[in-house]
């Protein structure tokens, strides 16, 4: 069983608009709330690939309840700790006129240590073969907490999964996660280097493999695609060639189909293949709508081997 852990979820709002313009009342479409959030991103691409998954987060107040309702309509397991403060939310905005998406991010109000530390905790009575946490951290939590959450997995046996960025990321110095997923530039900065080019990328993240921050790294590096590295394997996975609409959720969507593929028993240079296409297919939709099934496997089978 694959449990997504998700730290800080949000409600994603997303709307359209003909042409930001500052200083005037702009008339935005319907508006389209969404369940959010790393982890519950993952868990909803999990959905997408017939993939059983349980999201494991905290929530409060109206947007709490509307996150957990919006995952019983989409039929996601998930379980919930009360916070007692609001969960956040996100806008993104699309501008007819141009394509140009605008999002906007937000903080969220700052959860009591304590109320995370029991949500951890949980893991051990899920008893998941692989954990996947992913996202921000909230206000107030420290930077170790992903490390709270692979030494729990590592208790019950199961492979953790962790993608993050700055501190919370470099905080995973020694923790040995099972898989993480930065980008090129959270790569330089876990290493204390200023630039990387793409041959140079290998080389550094089997640095990060011996500072101890994973058994394998898998370096995102856009719409050219991704490097899976581990301390004896190397691949490179070229990004296939797609008609871009959001870049939201790809991420998230390519832990998905990595997660998905190791599952079931595929080798790693299978899983970054279907990784990259179910990235890819993500950035083939509007706003927040990850991909399509039958958009990832197409593009699965066009992938260089």
């Amino acid at each position: 069983m694959i449990l997504t852990i998700t730290l800080n979820p949000c409600i994603d709002k997303s709307s359209r608009v003909e042409i930001m313009k500052p200083e005037s009342k702009l008339r935005c479409e319907e508006v389209v709330n969404e369940p959010g959030g790393g982890g519950i991103n993952v868990s909803k691409a999990l959905k997408k690939l017939d993939a059983p998954s349980v999201a494991l987060f905290p929530a409060g107040g109206h947007n709490g309840n509307m996150l957990c309702s919006l995952l019983k309509e989409e039929e996601i397991l998930f379980h919930a700790v009360d916070t007692k403060v609001e969960t956040r939310e996100n806008w993104i905005v699309l501008e007819n006129s141009t394509n140009n998406q605008f999002r906007f991010t937000f903080p969220g109000r700052e959860v009591l240590e304590e109320t995370i530390k029991t949500m951890v905790d949980q893991i051990r009575s899920f008893a998941p073969t692989y954990v996947v946490a992913s996202g921000s951290l909230p206000p107030g939590l420290p930077d170790y907490f992903y490390g709270l959450i692979v030494k729990n997995a590592n208790a019950v046996g199961a492979k953790c999964i962790v993608d993050t960025s700055g501190p919370a990321l470099q905080a995973l110095k020694g923790k040995n996660a099972y898989l993480i997923k930065p980008n090129i530039g959270e790569l330089c900065k876990m290493l204390n280097i200023e630039w990387l080019d793409k041959e140079e990328v290998p080389d550094a993240a089997q640095q990060a493999i011996r500072d101890g921050f994973a058994e394998i790294i898998v370096v995102s590096m856009g719409h050219l695609g991704a490097w899976l590295v581990t301390s004896e394997k190397r691949y490179f996975v070229e990004a296939p060639p797609v008609e871009k609409k959001s870049t939201v959720g790809a991420g998230d969507s390519m832990v998905a189909g990595i997660t998905y593929s190791l599952q079931r028993g595929k080798t790693l240079r299978e899983a970054i293949r279907f990784g990259v296409a179910c990235g890819s297919a993500a950035t083939m939709n509007d706003g927040t709508q990850l991909f399509n099934k039958e958009d990832a496997e197409k593009l699965f089978t066009v992938i260089n081997e």
